[in-house]
């Protein structure tokens, strides 16, 4: 399976993931449930495809690092979700949508398939590069992943164990990496997609080049639609004065330290 094939296949594959995700969060009345499945399905179609086109080290190095990525992640999506409260976003919708909300979580789920698909086709991209192996560029996309996976999973533990201590209700997480970004998760979220365009880009493979769409489109989704916007909403509602001084003084995205005049 090549080229074409293979990309119809992994398109398939993410609308019968997301379509199986509408089932799962209508039977157990907690849509927090579709990230979960978008992760594990962008996990494995982007492995499939990376590789469906054969090749030597690079297609598995590269479907290992996707497959990673996403039991890392959804495994972390799926833990928060069977034991929490439904992610505000979703709560939300359902309070706006009424009525209307599981035909329009069908829509709005057909559409996480269909970004789903430039993620995939960077992940293909990235293992279809015929360059020699190993370069130096490899080896520094491999220390990107890892740095990316780690990071992330670090800031999700700060923020679990923040949650669960007592003495932190009403607050806001100001500790670790959560004092010097506000969202460090989606910054190392953002960074592991960095990781494709590296392994992909080089003066033998034009094609490459195409794999910046994903980071791109990321750093879009988690700075300016699906990730901080709602979730600053709901933030500011719970935790008012509090979360705009935090505001105030921390990064919205990009680790720094905090601003000293705000303190």
């Amino acid at each position: 399976m090549h080229g074409v094939d293979a990309a119809i296949w992994a398109a398939a594959g993410m609308f019968a993931v997301m379509a199986f995700a509408w089932v799962v969060q209508f039977i157990l009345g907690n849509a927090g449930w579709v990230d979960a499945c978008w992760t594990f399905g962008t996990g494995v179609c982007g492995a499939a495809a990376a590789l469906a086109g054969g090749g030597e080290w690079r297609p598995g190095l590269v479907a290992a690092g996707a497959v990673l990525w996403a039991l890392r992640l959804g495994l972390h999506i799926a833990g928060r979700t069977a034991h929490g409260p439904e992610d505000a976003r979703y709560a939300a919708f359902r309070r706006e949508w009424g009525a209307a909300f599981q035909r329009r979580m069908f829509r709005f789920l057909m559409i996480q398939a269909a970004a789903a698909l430039p993620l995939i086709g960077a992940i293909a991209l990235a293992a279809g590069n015929p360059a020699p192996a190993p370069r130096p560029a490899d080896a520094l996309a491999v220390l990107v992943l890892l740095a990316a996976l780690v990071g992330e999973a670090v800031a999700d533990g700060q923020m679990e164990r923040f949650r669960r201590d007592p003495t932190a209700r009403g607050r806001v997480c100001d500790r670790g990496l959560w004092a010097l970004s506000r969202h460090p998760n989606y910054f190392f979220e953002w960074l592991g997609w960095i990781a494709y365009p590296i392994f992909a880009i080089d003066a033998s493979w034009p094609w490459g080049w195409l794999t910046l769409a994903a980071p791109a489109m990321m750093y879009w989704l988690l700075v300016y639609v699906s990730g901080i916007p709602p979730l600053e909403a709901a933030m500011l509602r719970s935790r008012g004065s509090a979360y705009r001084a935090y505001q105030a003084r921390t990064s919205a995205f990009f680790p720094r330290p905090q601003r000293r005049a705000a303190r």
